[in-house]
């Protein structure tokens, strides 16, 4: 079956209904326990997620003035937990794009030259026997295994972010995704630094 994939948009929903996505995410099964009998579902999906950075949503704006309070804006980010975060994979920080830039010419890598990429890090993880995204524990260490430069990148943002271990082994994961794309067989210190750019929630709001 394949994943499925829908835009949920996180803050309108109650954060006792958003805690529930944290089963799933974790075990890709949907768990209904009744006091008769208790039944699993399976539940294999990709969450896409979008919110705002305030209820105003000009917080960090440079060309419009935030209107809440640092308590309102706290309030609104609290929405979403910590255990749920750390569920997700990455967390982007998605800045309005200057009218310059959508009129300048597109100069960036084409969608054939993407599509192809990311063709071939998939042919790699089909050999491998496992998605990246789906790599057991046990493989971690042996398939992301990183050179001193790589440990000692990982060790300083686990230190500063006070990541859990949890967020430790999807780093590594998005972090061999990186290096299946950029064609390594190695996990270098580049791939790591690039993974924990992509926990840009872990890096400005949560603890």
């Amino acid at each position: 079956m394949g994943q499925k994939q829908r835009l949920l948009l996180l803050t309108p929903f109650p954060r006792n209904v958003l805690e529930i996505l944290r089963q799933p995410l974790e075990d890709l099964t949907v768990t209904i326990a009744r006091s008769s009998m208790t039944l699993c579902f399976p539940a294999s999906f990709m969450l896409i997620a979008a919110m705002n950075p305030c209820p105003c949503g000009y917080y960090g704006d440079s060309t419009r003035e935030c209107r809440c309070t640092p308590a309102v804006i706290q309030r609104y980010l609290s929405k979403i937990s910590g255990p749920l975060l750390d569920r997700i994979d990455i967390q982007i920080e998605v800045p309005a794009v200057p009218f310059r830039e959508l009129r300048a010419g597109d100069d960036a890598e084409s969608s054939a030259s993407m599509r192809a990429r990311t063709a071939r890090a998939r042919e790699l993880q089909h050999g491998r026997g496992h998605a990246n995204s789906r790599l057991p524990t046990r493989l971690i260490r042996r398939l992301c295994t990183l050179d001193p430069p790589g440990e000692r990148t990982l060790e300083m943002a686990m230190k500063r972010l006070s990541l859990s271990a949890r967020a430790h082994d999807r780093i590594l994961k998005v972090a061999r995704t990186v290096a299946d794309l950029d064609g390594s067989e190695a996990v270098t210190a580049k791939h790591i630094a690039e993974a924990i750019q992509y926990r840009s929630l872990d890096r400005n709001y949560w603890n």
